[in-house]
């Protein structure tokens, strides 16, 4: 997620005129160096963004564990393509294969629609795991902001009725997964704006999290202060239960646009129902959103060995 900006745009049938467009948005990461890779696959046929790309490792025949990349965007842009992808590539040094997902923007469906997209993406890599030599009992889900948040629910929804769409295909195939990697990501929409100023970050006038035009309100499609209720049912803490995998989650604790309390808050109700030993949170001191520190070679090298750990 990141700061907004009120403008104009036009990009795509169905796109509103008022949109608040993201700043920064990342340029198309270059792949050139992976030798095996699949794109623009569709995992369903509901929209054009329900595609993915798998990427193998140049050797081997797997079956390949398999690393899940989410893409951020405040839920309204960015791509599966994008340089969002690069620390996730990086495990195919480690003989993991990569599948970047797509999902539904809030200017195209509102909540939970994009929770139905990469659980249905989850889904075709199981169907579909012989023919791309992928493991189905191996899968971690891993993204940054709104792909944390994405992640976050890929790991405690599992089973949940309300929040899997068995229509978008697959549907004999479960859509867990084995551990969750999450950076920066929002979990309780409603207390963004206390937790910001506590932390003296407060946000610009006209950006709150609680805004009725708000990245959270576009996403579950009324201002956020107005429908309690739905955002319950949109915070991972919602469905922790103890099927959930092991959870990494890293934040920023200069983040100014998602509070690190959101990540400290859901690591302890991870750890309550979890334990500890199955639940990591680090804090990258005077790290901001969406900060370089988090794809450093060092930072990388932890979230693998953690991933390493539990898909062993």
């Amino acid at each position: 997620m990141k700061r907004q900006e009120k403008v104009t745009v036009q990009q795509g049938e169905g796109k509103p005129k008022d949109h608040y467009a993201i700043q920064d948005t990342p340029p198309l990461a270059n792949t050139d160096h992976v030798k095996r890779k699949f794109l623009d696959i569709p995992y369903a046929d509901l929209s054009p963004a329900q595609k993915l790309d798998v990427y193998l490792p140049d050797e081997g025949n797997g079956p390949f564990p398999v690393i899940v990349s989410i893409h951020g965007g405040a839920f309204m842009g960015w791509d599966k393509a994008d340089m969002q992808v690069l620390p996730m590539l990086e495990g195919l040094k480690r003989h993991y294969a990569v599948v970047a997902v797509n999902y539904r923007l809030s200017w195209e469906a509102k909540f939970p629609a994009p929770v139905h997209d990469v659980k249905a993406a989850v889904r075709w890599i199981r169907a579909h795991a012989r023919r791309y030599h992928l493991d189905p009992d191996r899968i971690a889900a891993w993204g940054g902001s709104a792909g944390g948040y994405l992640a976050s629910m890929l790991g405690t929804s599992a089973g949940v009725q309300e929040l899997e769409d068995l229509s978008l295909g697959n549907p004999e195939q479960p859509s867990h997964v084995q551990a969750v990697v999450a950076w920066f990501g929002p979990t309780d929409f409603l207390k963004m704006d206390e937790q910001l100023a506590e932390r003296g970050l407060s946000p610009e006038p006209g950006t709150e999290h609680s805004g009725a035009n708000s990245p959270e309100s576009l996403l579950l499609g009324e201002q956020i202060t107005k429908i309690p209720d739905r955002v319950k049912a949109a915070n991972p803490e919602t469905y922790v239960t103890p099927s959930a995998p092991p959870f990494f989650l890293q934040h920023g604790t200069q983040d100014d646009t998602v509070p690190v309390q959101q990540s400290i808050n859901f690591a302890s109700k991870l750890e309550q129902v979890l334990g500890k030993d199955r639940v990591k949170l680090e804090l990258l001191e005077g790290a901001r959103h969406r900060d370089p520190q988090f794809e450093t070679p060092d930072n990388v090298k932890r979230v693998l060995d953690f991933i390493d750990k539990h898909s062993a």
